[in-house]
């Protein structure tokens, strides 16, 4: 597997030492329970898979190599390279510069580009009408070009989906970077429309048999689909791709159900020629951290912290699964825990950042579900690790916890 130079300050020590080791003891992925911390009065949950995926770590390793490969010129980040803000803040630290925010609104004007500037494309890639205006001003975009592989395999599965003459239906939110770079490239060589979830999908197949009204449609994917898309012709072939990080079992669903739909319209003998049965399109990383997650909904723990920037699309999800049995905390760092007694942490469902007192039970032992997703470094949830240990007394020595996984 490959390697990258990922600046040290990202790394955790302790941590690393469990993820080497439980790669030592299980190379072929295929234990996925947690591995437990015990401290004596606090106990933490560690998921088997959490922190940079593959793609993050190339996306970090080309920001910090274009820094380092252009001294005196001018750096630019289209937008957010990945959603973490710490690792965002390290990059404006280093001298880069801002295009646009995480929804495409400007900040520095593309006419204020010139051919000798440096452009740094994110790991959720971008639309094919950005990359032409970049082009046609002269920048070379190739270099620093950080899109994960993964999200070039979602494009690669759309053009096929094209070229067979299929309509591409991608799951995935609609205003999310990746979504829309997706159905950019996606609408390129087919008729393109995006759902967001269960919901929004049985309105479509109730459309595609006839038993809802164009209005219905209209009022729900308008703006969501290309300009190729017709509502009355671009149904009776249909493929669903998805935005990379959404949960697995909810893109199944939706794969499924719109099978169904096509079968119940079509007969089976012909069901082929209408539905392209594309396999998931999900990151292997997505994949890992959900199956990891689901492994800690089998164990007993008082409550849950899920580390990671707020507008995360892959961390979002992890704690959607710890919700299901957890009382879940998602903080963006480990200066979210005011005390022993306070954390602010994001609620994904009303978008707001909340406080809750007491967090903490008050028994001993504490069991806590520790996560991250997979945009943010190790450091931060070893920080984290560490400011939760500092509350309780008589807690074992690290070094002798970690000492097992030597």
């Amino acid at each position: 597997m490959k390697t990258f130079e990922i600046p040290a300050f990202y790394s955790s020590p302790i941590l690393a030492k469990v993820k080497e080791h439980r790669s030592a003891q299980d190379p072929k992925k295929k234990d996925f329970s947690p591995t437990l911390l015990d401290f004596g009065p606090v106990r933490f949950l560690m998921a088997r898979h959490f922190g940079f995926c593959y793609g993050v770590q190339n996306a970090i390793e080309l920001s910090f190599r274009a820094i380092k490969e252009n001294p005196g010129k001018r750096i630019f980040l289209l937008s957010q390279m990945i959603h973490n803000p710490e690792v965002n803040a390290n990059l404006q630290e280093q001298g880069v510069k801002f295009l646009m925010d995480t929804y495409g609104n400007i900040i520095t004007p593309f006419s204020e580009l010139t051919p000798a500037d440096v452009v740094i494309l994110p790991a959720f890639g971008t639309t094919v009408e950005i990359k032409k205006q970049l082009s046609d001003l002269g920048i070379e975009i190739q270099s620093y070009d950080t899109t994960c592989p993964f999200v070039h395999r979602v494009w690669n599965k759309a053009e096929k989906l094209g070229t067979d003459n299929y309509t591409v239906i991608i799951h995935g939110k609609p205003f999310h970077e990746e979504t829309r770079a997706t159905f950019s490239h996606s609408a390129a060589s087919s008729p393109s429309l995006v759902v967001k979830d269960i919901q929004e999908t049985m309105l479509l197949g109730n459309y595609i048999l006839g038993k809802a009204s164009r209005e219905e449609f209209e009022k729900t994917f308008k703006g969501r689909y290309s300009d190729t898309f017709d509502p009355e012709t671009s149904l009776d072939k249909i493929g669903v791709i998805n935005q990379t990080t959404m949960l697995a079992a909810e893109t199944q669903g939706i794969a499924d159900y719109l099978k169904n739909i096509m079968a119940e319209k079509y007969d089976a003998e012909t069901l082929k020629q209408h539905f392209a049965d594309t396999r998931d399109t999900l990151c292997y990383a997505t994949n890992e951290n959900q199956d990891a997650t689901q492994l800690m909904l089998q164990q007993h723990a008082d409550i849950a912290i899920v580390v990671g920037g707020y507008n995360s699309s892959n961390t979002q999800h992890i704690v959607e699964l710890c919700e299901r049995k957890f009382r879940t905390f998602f903080i963006s760092s480990a200066k979210e825990i005011e005390s022993r007694d306070l954390i602010n942490h994001f609620d994904i469902h009303s978008e707001t950042v909340k406080s809750t007192a007491d967090f903490l039970p008050a028994k001993e032992p504490v069991t806590i579900v520790l996560t991250s997703g997979a945009s943010c470094p190790d450091a931060m949830v070893e920080e984290v690790l560490l400011k939760i240990l500092g509350y309780f007394n008589n807690t074992k020595p690290v070094e002798e916890v970690i000492q097992q996984f030597s």
